[in-house]
């Protein structure tokens, strides 16, 4: 089984969803010494995002690209192709501004690519990304699950994977971070108890 592991948080070593996020590819790992795994820093690698001079990039001929096209395409086509050969995805998902960090978004940029992850038919959309499981780590300082000021963190990312038609979408959270010793310390031990329940297991759709 191949695991695809994103980091986004932009803190390194004092990030919250890091350190989670490490913890669930842990527990995956032992429940699958099989487990091949590709990691990608978003926090450190250098992560394009979507412009116009991505779009001329890839509508260029690939012998009449220049340098910066040549490695912007090969950027874009390396994520895609990490995206499409994982079977198990998990993301470590800071809140920044009640929504996810840019990086992230860039990421997403990358793998929500017509006709190649999804589809528009007369009936509507059509997923293409199916049999997947995307394990999502949210990290947040205050409490926003299931209020409009999660809208644009949990559940945008639910709804970005659920399009692609990814169905098998798991949320290990520790949120209320910031307000004091006792609730940061309370929201790693829901985090940990969700993770504690893991398996390697993918429900394919």
């Amino acid at each position: 089984m191949k695991l695809l592991h994103i980091d986004s948080s932009i803190l390194g070593d004092a990030s919250a969803s890091r350190q989670l996020t490490s913890e669930v590819v842990a527990t995956l790992q032992a429940a699958d010494a099989d487990l091949d795994l590709t990691y990608r820093d978003l926090g450190k690698d250098v992560t394009v995002h979507l412009s116009g001079a991505t779009f001329a990039a890839k509508g260029t001929p690939a012998e009449k690209r220049n340098l910066a096209q040549k490695l912007e395409v090969e950027l874009n086509e390396a994520i895609l192709n990490e995206f499409l050969a994982a079977d198990v995805i998990v993301i470590g998902a800071p809140m920044y501004n009640f929504t996810i960090p840019t990086q992230l978004k860039a990421w997403i940029d990358q793998i929500c690519v017509a006709g190649v992850t999804f589809r528009y038919t007369e009936k509507g959309p059509e997923g293409l990304a199916k049999g997947k499981r995307v394990i999502i780590v949210s990290t947040t300082g205050g409490k926003h699950a299931g209020t409009p000021t999660g809208i644009a963190h949990e559940e945008y990312l639910k709804l970005v994977f659920g399009f692609i038609g990814i169905t098998d979408i798991e949320v290990v959270r520790a949120d209320g971070l910031n307000y004091g010793p006792e609730a940061k310390e309370a929201g790693f031990a829901a985090a940990r108890s969700r993770i504690g329940n893991l398996t390697s297991a993918v429900a394919y759709a």
